[in-house]
């Protein structure tokens, strides 16, 4: 199951925290036991699916990239549901020392409104997911907010449609669902940008 799991707001952007977790119960015994919590209806019966660990960390990232509904928006705001279109995999972020670009985001994703989604994906077994990479993707927002414009994410949008072979303002009619012109959604992201407003996620297996 997707949900919150902190609300933190800094001095120089607003972040919503979210993890990805297995979802368990607790058995008579008071021992946590994983429960798939979906099932598949197959020829007349009903079969369990057993939650599996995934081989690698970028099977669960290419996963993400082709279904981003698996961010479940409406946990994130239950009267507006978020919406997704994918910017880019792997987005270079700049320290802006002669203008290199010495890290990457998992997922850079934007909803609705333009905000900037930034998703980092761990593997439960990282023993760094508390500490280090909580730091590390601060440190992300902080650059990107200084050295990202619209403009970045809107070449790496057009780059990621080229890739799917899927047409840029198609997919982000789609998006936006007539409520706002391409170009105002555009000037909405710069904003965002500049007023430091950014969503960090952490997804986890």
């Amino acid at each position: 199951s997707l949900g919150p799991m902190l609300v933190s707001g800094g001095e120089c952007f607003n972040a919503v925290v979210n993890t990805c977790r297995n979802f368990v119960i607790k058995s008579k015994s008071g021992s946590m036991i994983k429960q798939a919590g979906v099932f598949l209806i197959q020829n007349d019966a009903l079969v369990a699916m057993t939650p599996q660990e995934f081989v690698a960390e970028d099977d669960f990232q290419k996963l993400l990239s082709q279904y981003p509904d698996l961010l479940v928006g409406d946990q994130i705001d239950p009267e507006a549901p978020r919406r997704w279109i994918l910017a880019k995999r792997e987005q270079a972020i700049s320290t802006g020392e002669l203008n290199a670009a010495i890290w990457s985001i998992d997922h850079v994703f934007l909803d609705q409104d333009g905000i900037p989604t930034l998703v980092e994906i761990k593997r439960k077994s990282d023993n760094r997911l508390r500490r280090e990479v909580v730091g590390q993707m601060l440190d992300y927002a902080s650059n990107c907010t200084t050295y990202w414009t619209a403009d970045t994410l809107q070449t790496g949008f057009e780059q990621t449609c080229k890739e799917a072979g899927r047409s840029p303002e198609e997919v982000l009619s789609e998006h936006l669902n007539g409520e706002q012109a391409p170009e105002h959604f555009w000037l909405a992201v710069q904003r965002n940008l500049h007023s430091r407003t950014l969503r960090l996620l952490f997804v986890a297996d």
